[in-house]
């Protein structure tokens, strides 16, 4: 098949990383594969020098006439089977252009909201495929009047040669963060915003530092919850235990120093990429039962599933974590296994060719 994948966005999150993981992940499958972008984004870094023939447009709008020319340009040379767009201010220019060009039309919704009534009404209705990226996000869409066989799911992929466990940079890592073999690290990767958690887990900490005089913290992330995060850190006590550091575009030094991940969000989560990265990297997850989070990993196979906010709670799962090797062990060696079978590109790239050649 010939896919055009269309995301000018210029963020770095993880709506972001799907289209580009799924977008290599396909062209290895042995599709042909253009993407129409955005120059100097994390997007178009993530796809230059893969064999993903590129062309330029920005849509700030529905009607920004340079994204529009961009697909049109791409429609007219490339001439695409599907055009695939994952970005919702693209939907209708989108929608518009495969009509008119014959192609057929695959979206992908990553966030929970609710669409404007004329979106949520037609969208799904002209898209050959309507994609969301959890049972919890289809749930939803179904609960908000969405014929549902106009709904499927497609987790995110995961590229697992760039997420895995890593022995020589988990040894790099401790060293430069300054842990010791004896210590026990959680850690916390992701947006510093209240709805993520992050709050009620520094309490959740602490308590627990209290117990375990080996056991340290480290957040990695930016928002606007970062002060009042400092400030319970620099008030418990335990400021020394706790390490903070700015959102990275790599990753990987930070899940190779840590002995588990927390996802602690109790806003709604739509899926939790952070969670199957940590995994895939070797950890053992910590998750609210929220949203989508429990379709991340398996529940005392590969982590703990944990009431969201629930303060006590979740300093007894760290507690039990931290302090049982073979626990640790088990759940590290389970949830590698689990996100191969479950979120690995090459697993996505064939759910998503038969999503496509399915009949409708």
């Amino acid at each position: 098949m010939k896919l055009l994948f269309v995301g000018t966005h210029n963020g770095g999150g993880g709506t972001e990383s799907h289209f580009v993981t799924l977008a290599k992940a396909m062209l290895a499958a042995g599709h042909d594969v253009a993407a129409v972008i955005r120059p100097d984004t994390p997007i178009h870094s993530g796809l230059e020098g893969f064999g993903v023939k590129l062309y330029f447009g920005i849509f700030r709008n529905a009607f920004d006439p340079r994204g529009i020319f961009a697909v049109w340009r791409a429609c007219s040379e490339f001439r695409p089977d599907w055009i695939i767009g994952s970005f919702s201010k693209e939907y209708w220019p989108l929608a518009i252009i495969s009509k008119l060009r014959g192609a057929k039309l695959a979206l992908f919704k990553h966030m929970d909201y609710p669409l404007r009534p004329a979106t949520h009404y037609f969208i799904p209705r002209l898209a050959h495929r309507f994609i969301v990226i959890s049972n919890f996000m289809r749930d939803n869409f179904i609960a908000r009047g969405i014929d549902p066989a106009r709904v499927q799911i497609l987790y995110n992929p995961l590229d697992l040669d760039y997420f895995k466990p890593d022995p020589e940079l988990r040894k790099t890592s401790r060293k430069n963060f300054g842990y010791t073999d004896e210590d026990i690290v959680v850690g916390f990767i992701g947006a510093m915003h209240p709805d993520k958690g992050m709050l009620p887990l520094c309490d959740a900490i602490n308590q627990a530092l209290e117990k375990m005089p080996n056991l340290k913290a480290i957040w990695v992330g930016d928002g606007i919850a970062v002060e009042e995060l400092n400030t319970k850190i620099k008030t418990s006590g335990f400021a020394p235990r706790h390490i903070w550091h700015t959102w990275s575009k790599d990753v990987r030094p930070y899940y190779a120093a840590i002995d588990m991940l927390a996802v602690p969000t109790i806003g709604r989560e739509t899926f939790g990429r952070v969670s199957i990265e940590a995994q895939a990297s070797g950890l053992p997850v910590l998750c609210s039962d929220n949203g989508g989070l429990p379709e991340t990993f398996l529940p005392e196979a590969t982590g703990k599933l944990v009431p969201a906010g629930d303060v006590a709670a979740w300093r007894d799962a760290i507690l039990e974590i931290a302090g049982n090797v073979s626990l640790r062990k088990r759940f590290q060696e389970n949830g590698r296994s689990w996100v191969e079978e479950s979120f690995s590109s090459s697993v996505i790239a064939k759910q998503f060719t038969s999503l496509l050649e399915l009949s409708r």
